[in-house]
């Protein structure tokens, strides 16, 4: 225990920002901006897949379906892979891990989130469509302004858990030398040589802890939905 405090006291700066303001971002910081961009980029993208997934259509259903499933079959590790010798063959020029672990963790939030999106929309009572399409209101409009804003707010805990598997997949970072939190964790190790129990075990309760404390929100927000849920009916 006393060799962790020591680790903690000596490495806090690379275990939360890496060499950043003197250098590259890096930790738990890098960590946490990877994940949010991964979510956040995909999450678009997902929408549009998760109405795909409820089209009648199946020109449209049918290769969005095939696109999730396989993405869901396969290995983060492979995607990062894939991302990484891929991305510069088709852009014509280097990108770097970072950009690389974020392009992986877009893909693979895609089909997640996008079956989370589905769900949603199909958790929506089918009366409130039939309702808006009687009154001749679009498909469109339908999907915007009655589906869409109901299921997001039912997706929310969903969205977040999916959050949560980012942050540990970043992990994976490690192997393209993305400087994130586990990279640093390997840094450490590297300077310490004798302590590489005490170094991972400062490493497995950082990860505890932010995903613990988001597993927490979790909870909170899905005890209010429920609430809201019993107030409406």
């Amino acid at each position: 225990m006393h060799d962790m405090l020591d680790i903690i006291i000596n490495y806090h700066d690379l275990l939360l920002s890496g060499s950043y303001p003197n250098g590259p971002l890096g930790g738990l910081a890098l960590t946490l901006f990877i994940a949010a961009s991964g979510l956040v980029c995909a999450f678009p993208l997902a929408i549009f897949i998760g109405i795909a997934r409820t089209s009648k259509f199946k020109i449209i259903y049918l290769p969005v379906t095939l696109f999730t499933s396989v993405i869901r079959g396969l290995p983060v590790l492979m995607l990062v892979f894939w991302s990484y010798f891929a991305v510069p063959l088709i852009s014509g020029h280097s990108i770097s891990g970072v950009k690389t672990l974020i392009v992986a963790l877009i893909i693979y939030e895609m089909a997640f989130l996008g079956e989370i999106v589905r769900a949603g929309i199909l958790s929506v009572p089918r009366g409130q469509v039939e309702a808006a399409r009687t009154l001749g209101i679009s498909y469109s409009r339908t999907m915007l302004e009655v589906i869409l804003p109901q299921a997001l707010f039912t997706m929310i805990p969903s969205i977040l858990n999916q959050f949560i598997n980012l942050i540990k997949n970043t992990s994976l970072g490690y192997v393209i030398g993305v400087a994130e939190l586990t990279y640093s964790a390997y840094q450490i190790n590297t300077l310490e040589l004798t302590k590489p129990l005490q170094v991972f075990g400062v490493l497995a309760i950082i990860y505890f802890i932010v995903c613990f404390s988001l597993t927490q929100l979790v909870g909170k927000l899905e005890n209010v939905i429920q609430r809201k849920r019993q107030i409406k009916l």
